[in-house]
This record gives structure tokens, C-alpha cells and sequence, in this order.
């Protein structure tokens, strides 16, 4: 067995949300990197085009399409484009996602909807739309969501965005089992803290400093670090890895069950 060679993805479709930035334009380019052409799926579609473009010169192949995960309309006509242009998606990167972070007695409860409506209703619908395609076609496939170490605990401040990642991973669990007759694995990513435009203000202050110095790695995540983990997921290296919740985090999650 050619181990190196079973994380090789030449010939599949990836399709990646929330790939105009952070977490979700990395994802797209170890991807491509490991041979998969990648579909990017967000609504910043200038971002994504210019990530696209960096992709084509690297030698792969990318398409920008806009897509808005709390747009049921705009998920289907996202994975009609995708499969006409380029190919069926049998690799899906749930990544889009926000964060409001604020005490629970301040929480508004518009701002609790918002965070359910992008990171739990829009992976829902996303793993919807690709697990009725990949059943329709018998293809087989990996949908990987990307939920937190904060669904695996929590902290003060993040009860809505914890619940919404909670939610995500008890909804991986269940499709695990529900789709593996149809050889479609699911299973999920919890990132621990990496550096993104949501909380890079942050990190950037003393209080932030201060924290990361708390958390038992000591230091926040390098994107890079997530690539590893998220080939074996959508390739055949990880062919019997089935509902799953892998931790990047340096070993966060530890302190925080």
C-alpha cells in the first residue's frame, strides 16, 4: 500500500465554503496542493476569484462561484454550477461560519439566529444538497464540518457560537450513520484558536495575549497545521475515519471537557 499516495486527490471536485477567507481559503489550497480541483463557494466572490487565479498559476484547477449558506436557492444553483462546470462535488468542506461572542444575558436574540442560521441551518443545508447529489449519482464521497473546540466545551461569552458547533458535531455523528450504506463519510474538523479576521483584533490586544499564554498549547494555530488533518478526512487515507470529531488545538480541548 502506497501510503503517501492514498492522500492524493487527483480527480475529485472539493467544494469549500466560506473559501474567501481564514480557514475556509486554506482548506481550498491544500486541496488543490493534494490534486483536487476546488470548487470556492463564499459570497466575497472578488476574494474568491483572486484566490482562484493564485490557485490556476500554482498549476491546479479553481472555480469562484457566489454562494450564501443561508440561501437555500443560492446552495442549489451553487452545486449546479459547480457539477456543470467542473464535475459532482464528492468532497465538502462545511466551513463558512460566524462568531458574536458576548455574555449570555446580552445576547441578543437576532444575534443567537444569525449564528444558528450560518454555522448549524447553513451546514445542514450544504450536507443536504451534497449527500442527495452524491446518493442520486452512487459516488460515494467525504463531508467535512467544520466545527470548534468550542463544541466540545465552552467558554464564558460563547454560548450561541458553542451551541451552533455543538449542534454541528451531534449532526456529523448522526449522518455518519445514516450515509455510510451509501459510502459517504462525514465527519468533522474542531479547530482550537487560529488567527482569522473574526478574532485577529483580538489576539492583537494585551487581553488577547494574555489568554493565549492561559490555553495549553500557548500559542494560537498555524493555518498549515489544519492541512494534515483535513487531507486524511476527504481522502482514501482516511477511507474507514466515519464520524469523527478530530481537535486541532494543541490539546485546548483537554482543558476545556
Amino acid at each position: 500500500m502506497d501510503i503517501l499516495n492514498s492522500f492524493r486527490l487527483d480527480g475529485r471536485i472539493a467544494l469549500v465554503t466560506g473559501a474567501s477567507s481564514g480557514i475556509g481559503a486554506h482548506s481550498a489550497e491544500a486541496l488543490a496542493s493534494a490534486g483536487a480541483s476546488v470548487v470556492l463557494a463564499a459570497r466575497r466572490v472578488d476574494r474568491t476569484e483572486a484566490l482562484a487565479d493564485r490557485i490556476r498559476a500554482g498549476g491546479g484547477q479553481a472555480l469562484s462561484i457566489a454562494l450564501d449558506v443561508t440561501d437555500t436557492t443560492s446552495i442549489a444553483a451553487g452545486f449546479d454550477r459547480a457539477t456543470r462546470e467542473l464535475g459532482l462535488p464528492t468532497i465538502v468542506v462545511n466551513n463558512a461560519g460566524i462568531a458574536e461572542p458576548k455574555s449570555f444575558l446580552k445576547t441578543a436574540r437576532e444575534s443567537l439566529d444569525r449564528t444558528m442560521a450560518t454555522n448549524f441551518f447553513g451546514a445542514w443545508d450544504i450536507c443536504q444538497e451534497a449527500a442527495r447529489r452524491m446518493v442520486a449519482a452512487g459516488s460515494g464521497g467525504s463531508i467535512i464540518n467544520v466545527a470548534s473546540v468550542l463544541g466540545l466545551g465552552s467558554a464564558p461569552g460563547y454560548a450561541a457560537y458553542s451551541a451552533s458547533k455543538g449542534a454541528l458535531i451531534q449532526v456529523t455523528q448522526t449522518l455518519a450513520l445514516e450515509f455510510v450504506k451509501h459510502r459517504i463519510r462525514v465527519n468533522a474538523l474542531a479547530p482550537g484558536w487560529f488567527i482569522s479576521e473574526m478574532n485577529e483584533a483580538f489576539f492583537a490586544s494585551d487581553a488577547g495575549k494574555a489568554y493565549v499564554e492561559r490555553i495549553p498549547p500557548g500559542r494560537t494555530g498555524e493555518l498549515q497545521e489544519l492541512a494534515g488533518p483535513l487531507l486524511l478526512l476527504a481522502s482514501d487515507a482516511g477511507s474507514f475515519v466515519n464520524g469523527a470529531v478530530l481537535p486541532v488545538d494543541g490539546g485546548h480541548h483537554a482543558a476545556l471537557v
